[in-house]
């Protein structure tokens, strides 16, 4: 059984132009669809205590890209959410086209409380960002993620 209380992920990067950018994905759904900034997020799920980390990012990157991404995975500390959840994550140095992203669906009750499914994409669309813009769009908690790869890398 997942536990709703951890989720692991990889925060995708690359340099491009002597610049470093960051791939994060934006949520499907019709709860996101008009949100933006503080919306977006690296792609990640909920894993168990059985389940090793690392190889839970991996398996929810394929999940929510459709792609599967090798590489040296740099592991960052936690981070903990308001709602209470600890993110576990690594970086990986990675190109991939946004355009080839493919998501899973899942199902959830929309609208809320009224008995109907949807089918919805856990994620609608994935961009790259800039530093700049990458902080202005995460998840707030997520945000010490983006600073500890910037101080962990040569640009």
């Amino acid at each position: 059984m997942k536990s709703k209380n951890q989720s692991a992920g990889i925060l995708i990067y690359r340099r491009k132009n002597k610049h470093i950018e960051f791939m994060l994905v934006h949520p499907g759904g019709p709860f996101w669809k008009n949100k933006d900034e503080g919306a977006w997020s690296i792609p990640k799920g909920e894993f168990t205590d059985e389940e090793d980390g690392l190889e839970a990012a991996k398996r929810e990157l394929k999940e929510e890209l459709g792609m599967e991404l090798a590489g040296e995975f740099i592991e960052l500390t936690p981070v903990k959410l308001k709602s209470g959840k600890t993110v576990y994550a690594w970086a990986l140095e990675a190109d991939l086209d946004p355009a080839l992203i493919s998501s899973n669906h899942c199902e959830i009750e929309w609208p809320p409380r009224s008995g109907k499914k949807i089918s919805i994409p856990e994620i609608d669309r994935g961009e790259w960002m800039s530093i700049e813009e990458a902080k202005q769009k995460i998840n707030p908690g997520q945000l010490p993620l983006i600073d500890e790869l910037i101080t962990r890398i040569q640009f």
